[in-house]
């Protein structure tokens, strides 16, 4: 039996690569950087061994796709935005025999999903740049999901998350991290304005809801929480129509889920996004089960 030991939802801003070069913006994601070598810290002393990434930058038009090459190896330039993160070199290791099993659960569960191990596909940066901070020294095994779904129902990632985690502690041997990898609010600025959005949130309303949303993780109140996510997905422009968040906290038991976020790195505008990285503690079976019968 395996264990799913940590969740968390993460920022992957590309200023965060950007901040570690020499310029006028060096060093202004420390705050989000040194965030994610905490959340790596942890997953160490948990013994997590395979990391696996829900990525809001893996796009994908028809069913669900999980990326369990043996390895990844490449240069990355982010066609997104290619004069923040370019010629970004990485190299990590895969974890197949996880990924099918994910995939397997998942389909079994009634979403299908395809697992992708004799593929060249790449990994987004969505993945890439949480990995930089967390992996450099290639501690843990890799492996992406995609989240960015544009005609899919968030209903579905929930189970997806929910059966995967089935998956994990059914039929796997070792110790497993889900990362949410997406903003909160994901309006960029307007084109021409990004330098005076680069600290902001596109607007006072994103902010505000922004904020409602992190007293709610902190409160508990995912039944809140679950109940609005579509309207907020559409309305504040979540990042891959948050799918990620739909996964994770299907994984860890959607409504009924009890836990209460612990802010790893408190909220922060980014180019009008909205980010954090927030630590979900992870409820054992027998919690989970009676937060059902509350």
């Amino acid at each position: 039996m395996g264990t799913l030991a940590l969740a968390a939802k993460i920022t992957h801003v590309p200023s965060m690569y950007l901040s570690e070069l020499p310029g006028p913006h060096q060093g202004c994601r420390q705050a989000a950087i040194d965030g994610h070598k905490e959340i790596s810290r942890r997953c160490r002393e948990l013994g997590v061994d395979t990391i696996v990434v829900f990525d809001t930058h893996w796009l994908v038009n028809s069913g669900y796709h999980v990326n369990c090459a043996p390895a990844f190896e490449g240069v990355y330039t982010s066609n997104e935005l290619p004069h923040f993160i370019k010629n970004m070199p990485y190299a990590y290791p895969g974890n197949p025999v996880l990924g099918k099993l994910l995939a397997e659960a998942a389909t079994a569960a009634g979403v299908h999903t395809r697992a992708h191990d004799a593929t060249t596909l790449p990994l987004e940066y969505g993945t890439l740049v949480p990995m930089r901070y967390m992996n450099a020294d290639q501690h843990f095994k890799v492996v992406s999901v995609a989240a960015l779904c544009t005609v899919h129902d968030l209903a579905d990632s929930a189970r997806l998350g929910a059966a995967m985690r089935e998956a994990v502690e059914r039929d796997y041997d070792g110790r497993v991290a889900f990362f949410a990898s997406g903003s909160l609010s994901h309006r960029f600025a307007q084109n021409g304005t990004a330098e005076q959005y680069l600290h902001k949130a596109w607007s006072p309303f994103l902010e505000s809801m922004d904020q409602e949303v992190i007293s709610m993780w902190l409160d508990g109140d995912w039944k809140t929480f679950c109940d609005m996510l579509p309207e907020y997905a559409e309305k504040c422009h979540g990042e891959g129509f948050m799918h990620d968040t739909a996964m994770l906290l299907g994984a860890l038991g959607w409504d009924n889920y009890r836990g209460r976020a612990e802010i790893i790195t408190p909220y922060f505008g980014s180019s009008g996004t909205g980010q954090i990285n927030a630590v979900l503690p992870v409820e054992s079976q027998g919690e989970r089960h009676a937060a059902l019968h509350r």
